[in-house]
């Protein structure tokens, strides 16, 4: 059991201080019925609550799905474009919530963020080899050739290569055209740039990307750019 103060403030609804203030004012209700003292106790898991009209659920650890736009960076100090952070409400905002990798800013699509340090490891270390899923709008046609470089491995170069930096090798899990220049690539690694950088090794050049799926979890179709949804939980991603 909890204090309904501390569940507010475990959920990011500000300070200790400042959660109370919103349940001794009206503005917390539990069960549809307005709680007005902060000490009166609940069983976390499962519960849901509205702060000032709002409903929300409790998850001990936040993970959430966004549907990235192009021209926002996945950073909370970012230099050229606003962040991914403005997207999203000031709850989830104050817990601290950090994208799990990174997309780069004209790249859209599935980018997930949670609260949660062990899970953002797991999900990109590579000795687990999550699926990721791009969708690629090339400058020119993709060929069968092409495909069959990017299964079997290419080189990803440095643009400026120092003297002791080597050649990366990496190879697409898949690799598919969705038309003429459309180009679909699993990949289970993420290097910078990785789809553009294995595109321009077999002579073609990404000129849009799109992500689509991470692990077993999909974009879902009516979730609108810069929208986000909860994710129930991290064994929806796991392949």
């Amino acid at each position: 059991m909890m204090r309904l103060s501390q569940i507010l403030f475990s959920q990011g609804f500000g300070t200790r201080r400042l959660c109370s203030g919103l349940i001794i004012h009206g503005e917390v209700k539990v069960d549809g019925e307005v709680v007005e003292d902060p000490d009166a106790e609940y069983e976390p898991e499962g519960l849901n609550f509205e702060v000032s009209g709002k409903t929300w659920p409790y998850y001990a650890k936040a993970l959430i799905m966004l549907n990235k736009p192009s021209g926002y960076e996945c950073s909370q100090k970012p230099k050229h474009h606003p962040s991914v952070m403005s997207l999203l409400p000031p709850p989830l905002r104050e817990r601290n919530v950090q994208p799990v990798g990174r997309l780069d800013e004209d790249t859209t699509g599935l980018l997930l963020l949670t609260d949660d340090g062990a899970l953002i490891h797991k999900l990109t270390s590579p000795k687990h080899h999550v699926h990721k899923v791009y969708e690629a709008r090339c400058k020119h046609e993709v060929t069968d050739e092409q495909l069959a470089r990017l299964l079997a491995g290419v080189e990803l170069r440095e643009p400026d290569p120092k003297p002791h930096h080597q050649a990366q090798f990496v190879q697409a899990v898949a690799a598919e055209r969705f038309d003429a220049t459309g180009l679909r690539l699993t990949l289970d690694e993420g290097k910078y740039h990785q789809v553009k950088r294995m595109a321009a090794a077999v002579g073609n050049r990404v000129e849009s990307l799109h992500r689509s799926q991470f692990g077993a979890l999909q974009l879902p179709a009516d979730l609108p750019a810069g929208g986000w949804c909860w994710v129930a939980s991290p064994s929806c991603v796991s392949p």
